[in-house]
């Protein structure tokens, strides 16, 4: 993974403007493994949506993709080179709270294109959550890159759409690029103009002692746990546990479900 900004670049623009690019971060090879992995994700989540009644509103859209196809656990392994960068935002350990995704086509809307921020509670000086987007495929402003309000990481409330869409900017990069920003920021999906598919996955991390959106490290299998990465196994959540009995929670340090250094 190549960064094309410093860690200095990236703690600046995250406290002033709330979020960064970094630019065909991710190489082409797996960028690619991603995009066609996405599409055979979408498969298995759709026939889920639909039959449990909740396909609405969800059009192309994908979630918690470890487990359904290997590319998406190995770029977790490939991203360890942005640790520095999200060990300085968050001051300390972090997991991986959620990851999704989604395919965008022309004529085709889902949540997403709405003005949100992915944090229920404004946190204010508090890092609790951080975004990040991996694009799949160039991110042009006719293909409906994501609109991102700059600065709005630092106050509470909503902006209403006008003003929203009047002063928001474009996250814009080629393949493989790497949006990362702060969970207050509001944004929103554009729409996509264009004949070409617009992919991405968004991996979402927290703080350790925040529960994560799915249990991962139950779904990849608690015995998996030894045979991934140091940095895989402690971004996946195997190292921030809760124990469900007692002989699980009275357990030396170095076995210990919830570890001492997760903060």
């Amino acid at each position: 993974m190549k960064l094309s900004l410093s860690l200095e670049e990236f703690n600046e623009r995250m406290a002033e403007r709330g979020w960064a690019v970094f630019e065909a971060a991710v190489g082409p090879a797996m960028a690619q493994r991603m995009a066609d992995d996405l599409e055979a994700a979408w498969e298995v989540c759709r026939s889920v949506q639909e039959k449990n009644g909740v396909a609405t509103d969800a059009d192309r859209t994908v979630h918690h993709l470890i487990g359904i196809r290997p590319s998406f656990l190995d770029y977790l392994d490939e991203s360890e080179a942005l640790d520095p960068y999200y060990e300085a935002y968050f001051g300390g350990r972090y997991i991986l709270n959620s990851y999704g995704g989604a395919i965008n086509t022309r004529g085709r809307t889902n949540y997403a294109q709405r003005v949100h921020r992915d944090i229920r509670s404004f946190s204010g000086d508090m890092p609790l959550l951080l975004n990040t987007l991996v694009m799949l495929d160039d991110f042009t402003p006719d293909n409906g890159a994501t609109y991102m309000l700059s600065g709005s990481h630092k106050a509470a409330a909503k902006p209403a759409d006008d003003d929203f869409y009047a002063r928001a900017e474009r996250a814009v990069g080629p393949a493989g690029s790497v949006l990362v920003f702060n969970s207050n920021v509001w944004h929103a999906g554009g729409d996509n103009t264009t004949d070409r598919t617009r992919r991405s996955v968004t991996p979402m991390y927290c703080r350790p002692f925040i529960k994560q959106q799915f249990d991962y490290p139950r779904a990849l299998g608690y015995d998996a746990g030894p045979q991934l990465r140091p940095y895989t196994r402690q971004v996946v959540g195997y190292n921030a546990r809760v124990p469900a009995n007692l002989d699980e929670w009275y357990q030396p340090p170095e076995r210990r479900m919830y570890r001492g250094d997760q903060g």
